[in-house]
């Protein structure tokens, strides 16, 4: 991007302001959070996938009002049946943890229940879908282990290709997205299933190939003489010039995404909220968490400088070799 084409900001210099907006994210998602273990039980919205028990996809011949629909349930006894919109005014999801009661299936406890204000021929039931508890138990289970799975493998990685430093700091970075989106998730209660669960590793990925690409300038400034920059001015350097495939990267990737989400229906809908999110925090990441944290790490146990990285006296007028990158 010809905007970016000389970027000079001074990104490390204002890294405060960013752990302020940081924190401000962070205490909010920690709010919404405990807001949901009081008022549902849980620190986010798990879905049938997670909790265990039954959904019930309802398609109305006409539109409906979710409200009458919930009376309907409360005069059956029902109120705790969670009742929503599913991409328009004539689907609604009934989500429950319950037991149809025997010789019914669970549609037939929700078509009994809504019976007193609905007619059976008004709708029709357009899917079922029922999970365990202890499968919802499991499901937790592994998908936690697939993301905890995921940040060692990466430092591994990234303490072999780079240093330990650049591994912990990237670490650091993606799991400060991660958590972030989670708050926000709990902020809208948006519903967390295996998709969401699939949309998460992507954002692992997606964040982890960004910061890599600020750390592998920084590696490779590392390697050459200094010429009396500071470290800050080196990350500083690493961040400006990897600005324009960064905000280019994100920017056709949030466009696919909003169009996705507008435009793919609801299936796909709660998918691609979570990758905005989570790649929108992503790239603001990679610039103003990644790079500060390793500038930290770096105050804390300074990294030794090799006799070929030694930057050589400027009034010398000898020819340099070259360091091999």
């Amino acid at each position: 991007m010809r905007i970016f084409q000389n970027a000079n900001f001074p990104i490390m210099q204002v890294r405060r302001r960013a752990y302020i907006v940081t924190a401000i994210l962070f205490a909010a998602s920690l709010g919404a959070m405990l807001l949901n273990v009081q008022q549902i039980g849980s620190w986010l919205n798990y879905g049938v996938d997670f909790r265990g028990g039954t959904l019930v996809h309802l398609k109305f011949n006409q539109p409906v009002e979710i409200d009458q629909i919930r009376a309907a349930a409360r005069g059956a006894g029902h109120a705790g049946w969670e009742i929503s919109e599913f991409g328009g005014p004539r689907d609604v999801v009934i989500r429950k943890e319950f037991k149809a009661e025997v010789g019914r299936t669970a549609a037939q406890d929700v078509q009994q229940a809504l019976a007193s204000k609905f007619p059976a021929n008004s709708y029709t039931v357009s899917r079922t879908e029922s999970v365990g508890a202890k499968v919802g138990d499991e499901l937790q289970y592994r998908a936690l282990m697939a993301i905890l799975l995921s940040f060692a493998v990466t430092l591994i990685y990234l303490a072999i290709r780079f240093e330990w430093r650049f591994g912990v700091a990237a670490i650091a970075a993606t799991g400060h997205d991660i958590l972030i989106t989670l708050g926000l998730l709990a902020i809208m209660r948006s519903e967390v299933s295996l998709g969401t669960v699939a949309a998460f590793l992507t954002i692992v990925g997606y964040s982890l190939n960004d910061t890599i690409v600020v750390f592998d300038r920084i590696r490779e400034s590392l390697a050459k003489p200094r010429h009396g920059m500071s470290y800050m001015d080196l990350l500083n350097r690493a961040i400006n010039e990897t600005l324009p495939r960064t905000v280019l990267t994100a920017s056709g990737t949030l466009v696919t995404l909003v169009s996705l989400f507008l435009f793919g229906g609801p299936v796909i809908r709660d998918f691609a909220l979570v990758l905005i999110l989570g790649i929108a925090i992503g790239t603001f990441s990679s610039i103003f968490v990644a790079s500060p944290v390793l500038y930290f790490i770096e105050q804390k146990w300074p990294h030794q400088p090799t006799k070929k990285t030694q930057a050589a006296p400027s009034h010398s007028n000898r020819p340099r070799a070259r360091t091999a990158v």
